[in-house]
């Protein structure tokens, strides 16, 4: 036991500290790697690489030389066939990457002249109706990571944000439902746009193109998207790969300005919750009132009725 407290001593001792830093940074990279593949197909295939790698060194132990042979030749590809089958994984890691280190001019719309607030009812409202309706819809929001490419894949609109812009255009009797609404710098940017479909193998079989189109593009780039699903009527809010589903008109107003301000100090955040959730009280003794009302008035009804 003192023997191996003294070798421990002795490397803490001629430990230096780029050492520390060296091994940290190998930490954090491994760390990533593993939190941005969990969950996807890469898994998989980095086990199949990993039995590739196991094969490799069992041959040199017993001395199979014609499979050494063949999968030290193969290495000199296995680098490009690394970048063709994780080239999904590499995009999103590297976007990711990007979204991490904040650069002060790349974010500098979004700090210094914030959104207002007036499109969020516009949009909750417009995703309340479509989903009493149960009309399909698909919204996504750009953030700091620009979707030029898939706005070019729609029909440009350059158009304010509003209620009834939002609901003429998924119609179902007008040409641009289908596809995706982009929203960038406060206006409708396109409609009518094609996103990216996720790879994830864990996503639920009952998600429909929609959904799996708003995975997708939040998985590829830092936007949110708001679903609506045709079937149900549901409402979805996806953001980081993630989907939040049955969402009512408050807690999807919420989400919104929680993803467009995110600079909004915690306290603020829950001022604004408890006034929220003061509203809903009120309502909520509002429409108590109403039935008691309406039970006393049945009540009195009954009570003429039977004395007549």
């Amino acid at each position: 036991m003192f023997e191996l407290w003294s070798q421990a001593h002795l490397i803490w001792r001629t430990l230096e500290i780029k050492n520390l830093v060296d091994i940290l940074i190998v930490a954090l990279v491994i760390y990533e790697l593993l939190r941005l593949v969990r969950g996807t197909r890469a898994v998989q295939m980095a086990v199949g690489l990993g039995l590739v790698a196991a094969l490799y060194q069992l041959s040199t132990w017993f001395g199979l030389t014609t499979v050494q042979w063949v999968l030290r030749n193969a290495v000199v590809y296995l680098g490009f066939a690394v970048i063709v089958l994780f080239q999904h994984e590499i995009r999103t890691a590297l976007t990711h990457l990007g979204n991490n280190i904040r650069i002060p001019f790349t974010n500098k719309k979004r700090q210094a002249n914030p959104f207002g607030q007036e499109w969020y009812d516009e949009v909750v409202l417009a995703a309340t109706t479509l989903s009493s309706e149960k009309t399909g819809a698909l919204m996504v929001f750009e953030r700091d990571v620009g979707l030029k490419q898939y706005i070019e894949s729609g029909i440009r609109l350059d158009a304010k944000v509003n209620y009834d812009l939002l609901v003429t255009i998924f119609n179902t009797h007008t040409p641009l439902h289908d596809g995706a609404v982009i929203i960038s710098d406060n206006r409708v940017a396109a409609a009518c746009c094609f996103l990216p479909l996720t790879q994830n193998p864990l996503i639920s079989r009952e998600l429909g193109t929609r959904h799996r189109s708003a995975i997708g593009i939040t998985e590829d780039s830092d936007a949110f998207a708001i679903i609506v699903s045709e079937e149900t009527g549901v409402i979805s809010f996806a953001i980081q790969g993630r989907l939040k589903r049955n969402q009512d008109g408050p807690g999807l107003r919420r989400l919104i300005q929680k993803a467009m301000e995110p600079w909004q100090s915690e306290a603020e955040s829950a001022e604004m919750e408890e006034e929220e959730r003061e509203r809903e009280r009120d309502i909520d003794e509002i429409v108590t009132l109403g039935r008691d009302l309406s039970r006393s008035s049945r009540t009195e009804k009954i009570r003429e009725g039977t004395s007549a």
